[in-house]
Formats: C-alpha cells, structure tokens, sequence
C-alpha cells in the first residue's frame, strides 16, 4: 500500500458500461457517467433497485467486469493501470455463497491469504474466524454451515489481505436478526479502525442507521449522493396524525384546504410540508372545526420514503420524451 494515506478510498469518475447485444440490436447500457467519492474511512451506502447498476460498479472495481470509458482508483490505485495493487486493497463480501464445500473455514481463509500473497507469519486466521463468531467452526467443512455462518465466512474471507476498503453486496440477506447484529458489531469495528466500508442492500433501514454517506443509483445514473442526514432531511414531507373524540362520517369541509385523509370515524391523516404548514396551523384547523383533540402524532420521513421518490421521478424522467 501507498505509505499517505489517501483522502479517498474510492474515486469513480464518469464510468460507462454498455454491453453489446446479437441481432444488430443496438448496444445495452448499465451504466452511465457515474461518479463518486467515497472518503476514506467512511461508511457509504449505494442504494437502488434491482438491476439499477450497483453490482455493475462492484464488478468493475473487482475487476470481474471491464468498464466501457471513465476512471474507478481505489486507495488511490487506478484499477486498469495498476491492477495488482488496487486489487490488493479492496476486500469484496459477494451476494453468492460461493464457498467451496469441502473446505473448513481454517483451510478456505488460508487459500485465501496464499491467493493474495499473505506470509503464513502474517495470516491472522484464527483471530478473523473468532472476530465473526466462528472459531469454534474452524476445522467444519463448510457444507455443514448454516446460510448466517457461511455470510460471515465470506466476510472473512474478503479480510484475509487486511484490505483498507471492504465492499458488502447484500451481506445481511437471509440473515437472522441475531446473527445479523454480530455481523454488524464487527463491521462497526472495522470502520472504527479504519476501514472503509462500501454497502449495498435492500434493507433501507440499515443503511439509514448504519452510513454517513448515501447514494441512490437508478437505471444505471446516480440521483442523489448526499450525508445520510441531508438526504432525509431534503424530503420536506410529514405525517401528523390526529384523533378526535368525536365521530366523522365524512371529512370536514374546513380542512379540504389540507392534504388530508379521514382513516377511520376519530383519525385524521395529514400529510403536509412542516416547512410550508406550521403544526399550529393544521390544529387550529380541527379545533375550528367544534372537534375535540384526543392524540397527535407525528411520522417524519425515513429513508424508504426517499428511495420511492427518487426511482420513481427518475423512471418517470426518462420515460418522458
């Protein structure tokens, strides 16, 4: 590795990828000008649906997949012209549990080392396999693992090298909640010391909790790459919801004036801009009304609130002539 440390773990510069088709058909596009930095020491989300690019931008900078035009450095190596160490500094957990079989998790982790040029002094086998909970399956052969324990195995497996950058693609799909919490603990552990973190899931609220930065890709472009917190603050969307003593048969007329939904016959459901409609406002409304307030509550928006918004304005953007 370079002795500075870079200020980028990862740096993606308007990356194209199109793959050519038979027939004559014209050439298919899974990415397009994407870019993105990813600071060292980060913990960064790349959201989006299925068949949205992520794994795509995963693959080209495993190099598993050759991009069609742009830059991807990672710890600062480019990934074309200096392969081998830019290789050597990234650690992928991959979404297929591809694990030899009859291997144990002592001798997959050692292969694993040897791969990446790892002295037997330097292999840190045992102390990796007791970071994810495994040790005492050390010498198992791998068939015998649960779905959980072979996820963390390839968590493992991808630290063997001690990379500074480690990429999760879906690591916690069909995961227990236990399990799923100790994987976590060691990923928080890793960040902790250093390591940058890279993730992709379709669990919304990991990544919410989870990064600090987060992009969200859509049919092979990037929407938005933002902090974790302006992202959920730039939807100026709100719930307030407000149950009254008395019993509605139909909205009132008083608050047509608001985005309103009447639930049941004592639920009222607005769903406002708190920028643009003051709470006082929507309150003094009902009161006006002759309706008696029982509860208030209040729903802000989260990060899946987010995601629908931007596929779904970004399908409906390129959809339009």
């Amino acid at each position: 590795m370079k002795i500075n440390t870079p200020d980028l773990a990862v740096s993606i510069s308007v990356l194209n990828k199109t793959y050519a088709t038979s027939s004559g058909e014209p050439p298919k596009t899974a990415l397009t000008n994407v870019s993105l930095k990813i600071p060292q020491g980060s913990f960064f989300g790349l959201l989006g649906p299925n068949g949205a690019g992520k794994s795509t931008i995963i693959n080209i900078m495993a190099g598993l997949v050759i991009k069609s035009s742009g830059s991807v450095k990672i710890w600062g190596y480019d990934i074309e012209k200096e392969m081998r160490q830019a290789r050597s500094a990234i650690g992928i957990v991959p979404q297929e549990l591809n694990i030899d079989p009859f291997f144990t998790p002592r001798e997959i982790l050692d292969v694993q080392a040897g791969l990446y040029g790892v002295p037997k002094s330097q292999r840190r086998t045992m102390e990796i396999l007791e970071a994810v909970h495994l040790s005492d399956k050390a010498e198992a052969y791998a068939r015998t693992l649960s779905g959980g324990m072979r996820r963390r195995l390839l968590v493992a497996k991808a630290m063997v090298h001690t990379p500074p950058v480690l990429v999760l693609d879906e690591p916690t799909a069909g995961v227990d909640v236990e399990l799923r919490q100790q994987l976590w603990s060691y990923i928080r552990h890793l960040r902790d010391k250093g390591t940058t973190i890279l993730l992709t899931t379709h669990y919304l609220e990991e990544a919410e909790e989870l990064c600090d930065q987060i992009a969200i890709i859509n049919k092979g472009e990037v929407v938005t790459c933002q902090p974790t917190e302006d992202l959920l603050r730039s939807l100026d969307h709100k719930e307030f919801i407000v149950t009254v003593n008395e019993e509605l048969t139909e909205m009132p007329e008083s608050l047509s004036r608001f985005k309103v939904e009447l639930q049941n016959k004592h639920m009222l459901v607005f769903r406002v801009p708190p920028s643009q409609v003051p709470v006082e406002d929507l309150l003094q409304a009902v009161q006006a009304d002759g309706l008696t307030i029982r509860d208030l509550t209040t729903k802000e928006s989260d990060l899946e609130d987010i995601f629908l918004m931007m596929t779904q304005d970004s399908e409906k953007a390129m959809s339009t002539p």
